[in-house]
C-alpha cells in the first residue's frame, strides 16, 4: 500500500488520473450522444414512413370513401411488421384496428402525437401482449371518425440500447486497458525515479563520481538525468580542482613562504644597512611572486566559476593576436629567439578581450621561457587561421617540448615539467589557458612541433575556438 501512496503522489501518475477523468467524461457524453443522434435519425425515418401512409390512406378514402378505406387499412395490418392502423369514433371509442387499447386522451390530439404513448396490441393466439410505445399521426374523416396511423418504436430504443449497450462495453475495455497502462508506466516511471533517487543519495554522501541513470530512449527523464549528469561532472571537477589547489599550495607555497620568513629573520639580525636593504628587496621579489601566484588563482577560479561569462562580447581576435606578437618581439629577441606571427585577417569570436589576452601571454611567456635554453631553438611561432572544426590559434616552440604521457598533468595547477623549480615561474599558465578556453566553449591541444627531433621537439599548444561561439 505504501508504493502505491507513493505512486498517486507523482506527478506523472496524477495527471495520467485526470487525463481518464476527463477522458471518461468526454467518451460517456460521446455515448449519449451517438444514441440520441441515432434514436432521432431512426425517429425520423419513422415519421417520413407514417407520412406516406397517411397520405396514400387518405387518397384511398377521396378515391373509394370509406369502404376503400377500410379495405386499405385491413391489408396494410395484416402485413408483417404492420403499422398502427385503428379507427376511432368521435368520443375516442376505437371501433376497429391491430391494437387492443391505446393510453388514454391519445385521440384528443390531431396530427402528430406530442410524445410517443403507450399501447397493446394482440398476439396471434388473440390474446393482449404487454405494453408498447409508438408515435402516431392522426387525422379526422368527414364524418367524424378519427384515424390512426402509427409506428412502433420498438426497433429505435432497442437499437438505441444495442449502440450505448456496444459503446459502454468498448468505453469500459479502453478504461480497464488506460488503467492497466496507467498504473504500469506509473510504476515504470516510479522505478526510474527511485533509481535516481538512489544515485542522488550516494552523490550526497560525497562520491561524486556516482552518475544518474539514462535509459537511452530519449525522453525528459534521460534529458534531466544527462543535464545533471552534466553539472555533476563539472562539480566533480571542480572539487578534484579545488582538493589539487589545496595539496599544491600546501606544497608549492610553503617553500617560499619559509624562504621569505628566513629572510626576514636574517634582515632584523643584519647590522649592514646596504645588506639589509638587499635582503628587504629579496623579501619583495618574493612576495611580488607570491602575489601573482594567488592573483592568477584568483582570475582561474573566477573563469570556472563563469563570473566573466557575462562579459562576452564579440571581439577580433585577428587584433589581439597582432597585438600580442609585437608585444612579446622584443622579449623573444632578448632571448636569443626569434618572433613569427601568421595572422588571418578578420577572425572575430564571441569572447572577452582580456581574458584571451591573458592566455595568449601565458603561452608566449611559456614558449620563449623554455625555448631560451635550448641551443638552436630557433623561433617561436604564432598562427591563427580558419579551420574546418573552428578557430586555431597557436603558439609553437621548438624546446624541449612535453612528453605524451606528460600532457594531461601540466594542465594541472601547480604542476611542472621542472620538478627542482630552478625557473621562475608558478605552474598555473596553462591551467588558466585551459579555464579560458571552457568558458569559450572551445578546447585546447597540445602536439609536438617537431616529432622527429626528441631534444628539439618543441610544443605546439592550441585554442580552438568555435566557428560560432555561444
Amino acid at each position: 500500500m505504501s508504493r502505491f501512496r507513493v505512486l498517486f503522489k507523482s506527478t506523472a501518475v496524477r495527471l495520467s488520473a485526470l487525463y481518464i477523468l476527463l477522458f471518461a467524461i468526454c467518451a460517456a457524453t460521446l455515448v449519449f450522444y451517438v444514441t440520441a443522434m441515432s434514436e432521432r435519425l431512426l425517429t425520423g425515418q419513422i415519421r417520413d414512413a407514417v407520412k406516406q401512409e397517411v397520405e396514400q390512406v387518405q387518397r384511398a378514402y377521396d378515391t373509394g370513401g370509406m369502404n376503400l378505406l377500410l379495405r386499405t387499412m385491413e391489408r396494410r395490418a395484416r402485413q408483417p411488421g404492420a403499422n398502427l392502423y385503428i379507427i376511432a369514433g368521435p368520443s375516442g371509442d376505437i371501433l376497429a384496428g391491430n391494437v387492443a387499447s391505446v393510453q388514454p386522451g391519445v385521440f384528443e390530439e390531431v396530427g402528430w402525437t406530442s410524445a410517443p404513448f403507450a399501447y397493446q396490441r394482440y398476439t396471434d393466439g388473440g390474446g393482449v401482449e404487454r405494453r408498447h410505445r409508438a408515435i402516431a399521426n392522426i387525422f379526422v374523416l368527414d364524418n367524424g371518425l378519427r384515424i390512426l396511423i402509427g409506428r412502433d418504436l420498438g426497433d429505435p430504443e432497442r437499437f438505441r440500447l444495442l449502440v450505448r449497450q456496444a459503446l459502454m462495453v468498448a468505453l469500459a475495455i479502453m478504461g480497464l486497458g488506460a488503467i492497466i497502462i496507467w498504473f504500469a508506466i506509473g510504476r515504470n516511471a516510479l522505478k526510474r525515479i527511485d533509481r535516481m533517487s538512489d544515485a542522488s543519495k550516494k552523490i550526497m554522501a560525497g562520491d561524486l563520481s556516482q552518475r544518474l541513470p539514462v535509459g537511452g530512449s530519449g525522453d525528459e527523464f534521460d534529458r534531466l538525468s544527462m543535464s545533471l549528469n552534466t553539472m555533476l561532472e563539472r562539480i566533480e571537477k571542480l572539487n578534484e580542482g579545488l582538493r589539487q589547489v589545496s595539496d599544491n599550495i600546501a606544497h608549492d607555497l610553503k617553500t617560499p613562504l619559509t624562504r621569505l620568513r628566513n629572510k626576514a629573520a636574517d634582515a632584523v639580525d643584519m647590522a649592514d644597512g646596504e645588506a639589509r636593504r638587499t635582503a628587504l628587496e629579496g623579501i619583495i621579489s618574493e612576495s611580488d611572486q607570491l602575489i601573482r601566484t594567488f592573483n592568477a588563482l584568483l582570475m582561474i577560479s573566477r573563469v570556472e566559476a563563469g563570473s566573466v561569462a557575462a562579459e562576452m562580447s564579440p571581439v577580433e581576435l585577428s587584433a589581439i593576436v597582432s597585438d600580442s606578437a609585437e608585444l612579446y618581439e622584443p622579449a623573444a629577441e632578448e632571448a636569443g629567439l626569434g618572433l613569427s606571427a601568421s595572422v588571418e585577417p578578420g577572425v572575430e569570436v564571441q569572447g572577452n578581450r582580456e581574458l584571451i589576452g591573458q592566455a595568449i601571454f601565458n603561452l608566449l611567456d611559456n614558449a620563449i621561457k623554455y625555448s631560451s635554453d635550448t641551443e638552436g631553438a630557433g623561433t617561436v611561432s604564432l598562427k591563427l587561421a580558419r579551420r574546418p572544426d573552428g578557430i586555431c590559434l597557436s603558439v609553437a616552440d621548438h624546446g624541449p617540448g612535453v612528453p605524451a604521457e606528460r600532457r594531461d598533468d601540466v594542465v594541472k595547477r601547480f604542476v611542472r615539467l621542472d620538478e627542482s623549480r630552478s625557473k621562475p615561474g608558478t605552474g598555473l599558465g596553462l591551467s588558466l589557458v585551459e579555464a579560458v578556453m571552457e568558458l569559450h566553449n572551445g578546447r585546447l591541444e597540445l602536439s609536438d612541433t617537431d616529432p622527429d627531433k626528441p631534444e628539439q621537439r618543441g610544443l605546439t599548444v592550441s585554442m580552438i575556438f568555435p566557428a560560432k561561439a555561444a
